[in-house]
């Protein structure tokens, strides 16, 4: 067009939280390893120890495995047929594979009982989430949203009032391989949402077709889409563009919602609480989370930053288990005690604290 609430802090200061109504949820440690964020610029570097291992197999006369080239073309085309199958009716669709999507995604997964589709009309999946501003590298997050890094195990440099990451991709690549080795997780990229499936007023689902012939219509005939049905859509397309903010375009275009102003100038400090606090539910069915909520809002731009679109994303993945009557982080409902992922604690709390949510 993302799962567990896991905190990893083992610190007893206090922690301003992370999202908007009060809940009685509290976060406890997890108990998997966890790497230690790096220190700030103005201390010592880090040292990095690393061990190195001969490789088990002889690389100076390795040979593969025989197969036949109709073997591999059959094991892609059973598991995405079967996978087409499985997912045509699903608990929640997440369109757009951005920092928000993907973090949406993440914490939904961390409830096994819910299946998740995400879709991504390019073929790599992060939306601008491979670099920070201006193509380059390091990635800026405001605190308290480090807390999130903390769960994935991304380690950073620390500052007073933010971190830095020294590659985005750190925080893609991480969030990515954690979230599709899920079971309950597909990820269909190179596949565009062309529409919505609208019935009785509700949002039950996304109309699909392939990237490249979403992009060809023009030029092409005859090329009919497919289509997905689901319980919620989740709607993280970013802001305008060629796929940009298609949902609430789409939204307006029929008659549901009566405008998408489009974002406003850049204001990092307005911007990032606005988007988190603006994640809601637009329509029945539909959620809207990251940068698209500013174009329907007409909030402000936050430019470099991301950590409202991480902390949308984990909103959005509430809301929609609320709409599935599950445990959630929104009403207060969540239970500890439930079979879930071993990691499916609020990110932004330790144990003993009160979450906003």
């Amino acid at each position: 067009m993302a799962a567990t609430f896991a905190s990893s802090l083992s610190s007893t200061t206090p922690k301003s939280a992370f999202l908007d109504h009060r809940s009685s949820i509290h976060g406890t440690p997890i108990t998997t390893a966890r790497f230690t964020p790096s220190k700030s610029s103005t201390q010592n570097s880090a040292t990095i120890s690393m061990s190195l291992s001969q490789p088990t197999y002889d690389l100076q006369n390795f040979n593969f495995q025989p197969i036949r080239e109709s073997i591999v073309a059959r094991e892609m085309t059973r598991r995405y047929m079967t996978d087409m199958v499985t997912y045509a009716d699903t608990d929640v669709i997440v369109v757009g594979a951005g920092s928000a999507g993907l973090s949406c995604a993440y914490e939904l997964s961390k409830n096994p009982n819910i299946s998740v589709a995400i879709i991504e009309q390019s073929v790599s999946p992060g939306g601008g989430a491979w670099l920070g501003g201006q193509l380059f590298s390091a990635m800026v997050v405001r605190k308290p949203a480090n807390r999130f890094l903390d769960e994935l195990g991304i380690e950073y440099d620390e500052q007073d009032s933010y971190v830095v990451i020294k590659h985005a991709a750190l925080f893609t690549s991480t969030i990515m391989s954690k979230l599709l080795a899920r079971p309950n997780v597909k990820l269909f990229n190179a596949v565009a949402a062309e529409d919505l499936i609208v019935k009785g007023g509700r949002v039950s689902g996304v109309v699909t077709n392939w990237a490249l012939v979403s992009m060809n219509h023009d030029s092409q005939s005859c090329m009919d889409p497919n289509v997905m049905e689901s319980k919620v859509v989740v709607s993280s397309c970013g802001h305008d563009g060629p796929f940009g903010a298609t949902g609430v375009k789409r939204l307006k275009s029929i008659g549901m919602i009566d405008s998408v102003p489009g974002m406003k100038a850049l204001d990092m400090n307005t911007a990032e609480d606005a988007i988190v606090r603006l994640t809601r539910e637009i329509v029945p069915g539909m959620i809207v989370t990251g940068m698209e909520v500013a174009e329907i809002d007409g909030a402000p731009r936050m430019g470099p930053t991301f950590g409202a679109m991480m902390i949308s994303g984990q909103k959005a993945a509430h809301l929609a288990l609320k709409a599935l009557g599950q445990p959630n982080a929104i009403d207060g409902i969540y239970n500890e005690a439930q079979n879930l992922q071993a990691e499916f604690v609020l990110a932004a709390a330790e144990a003993g604290e009160i979450v906003d949510a």
